[in-house]
């Protein structure tokens, strides 16, 4: 990857290239979450695929769950999918709007000026 002087934007061309990897990273990062919790509901909580989706994916959106649970390791796998939903969110979030950040950092001149 090559770095473009401190005071000149990333040409659009790059910007969208940019943008578009963190899209795919912040969806893969998505699809690897709820994966993991259809897989969790279905095995350890006993749901059908398409309930073991339902509460993974209202879960991870952090709306909470649908089905209840009867078994302990089920409620123990709800209880930690939950607590990694909770940061997987916010990490993905980050992800997906870094480059718009930064490039808005740069526009509006936030960086480091001390060397100014």
């Amino acid at each position: 990857m090559t770095y473009k002087p401190k005071r000149q934007l990333l040409p659009r061309r790059e910007f969208i290239r940019r943008l578009g990897w963190s899209l795919t990273a912040g969806g893969v990062l998505l699809i690897f979450s709820l994966s993991i919790g259809i897989i969790g509901y279905h095995e350890l909580g006993g749901l059908a695929w398409i309930d073991a989706f339902l509460d993974a994916s209202m879960i991870l959106s952090g709306m909470g769950p649908i089905s209840p649970l009867h078994d302990d390791a089920a409620k123990l796998f709800a209880g930690c999918y939950a607590i990694y939903c909770g940061i997987a969110l916010i990490g993905t979030t980050g992800v997906i709007l870094a480059p718009v950040i930064h490039r808005a950092l740069h526009k509006f001149h936030l960086e480091d000026t001390a060397e100014d």
